[in-house]
């Protein structure tokens, strides 16, 4: 396995990820890797995160690009979800330049916000071959419909993911854009290229109800798994990472990979 750190230039910030290719000669189905919106509490040390993730993909043979969001991690700028849009945007025109990647599988795998911002980008861009959406929310109503917008906003900057005293330069702008990347309103676009939602039964940020209203909305061919007594971090269940890497694989055979 191969390892690379990789710095993409989007909107004048620096998008750092990291990027895994598979002992092989032969082309190779690529992963882009989505992250969802920090919680602000201290990373358990026993936690080896997305790169930890990111290896066990590459080691059943994908090329997997993993990256920080703006406003995240060693990213520049600051958390905005349709910036989040432009910078998986241009995180899938990287993978589609690389030789080594089969262009006919360029798949997105993402988690919670980063699941939404796959949906977003996958209903637009055709070159994305399907996409595994875990805890994904069916709309950010969490943080559109709260009774103080600016208190959206200072929580953010709390976490450091905004970062600019300056930004955002309209809190109501700034929201807006949470509710253009609703999920429920982009849904219907990835079909018919194949759609898996993953949900925990007990997801204490993001209710189940919402998988199951993205799925009715989705077009074919659709999944939906929902995983008995989990939480929000489905990362962390090898359950879920188990089941998103099979079906990623039996769609890569199915289509004559």
């Amino acid at each position: 396995m191969f390892k690379d750190f990789i710095v993409l230039q989007v909107d004048g910030a620096s998008i750092v990820g990291q990027l895994y290719l598979p002992d092989s000669k032969a082309q190779y189905p690529a992963v882009c890797l989505c992250h969802g919106i920090p919680s602000g509490n201290p990373p358990d040390p026993g936690d080896g995160g997305y790169p930890l993730l990111a290896e066990k993909i590459c080691l059943e043979g994908f090329a997997v690009l993993i990256f920080n969001f703006r406003g995240t991690g060693d990213s520049g700028g600051n958390l905005d979800i349709l910036g989040w849009t432009r910078d998986l945007q241009t995180a899938i025109d990287y993978l589609w330049g690389l030789a080594g990647v089969d262009k006919s599988h360029m798949s997105l795998f993402g988690f919670s916000a980063g699941a939404a911002v796959s949906i977003y980008v996958a209903s637009r861009d055709k070159r994305v071959s399907c996409v595994a959406a875990c805890a994904c929310p069916a709309d950010f109503t969490l943080f559109t419909e709260v009774s103080e917008p600016q208190s959206v906003v200072d929580h953010f900057r709390s976490i450091g993911a905004i970062r600019d005293d300056a930004f955002p330069s309209s809190v109501e702008g700034w929201l807006d854009g949470f509710s253009l990347v609703n999920p429920v309103n982009h849904i219907a676009g990835i079909a018919p290229r194949p759609l898996l939602l993953v949900h925990g039964s007990r997801d204490e940020t993001v209710p189940v109800s919402h998988a199951r209203r993205l799925c009715e909305i989705a077009g074919e061919p659709k999944q939906l798994a929902i995983i008995d007594g989990a939480g929000h971090r489905l990362r962390q269940d090898d359950r879920v990472t188990g089941a998103v890497l099979d079906w990623l694989k039996s769609w890569c055979q199915h289509y004559g990979s």
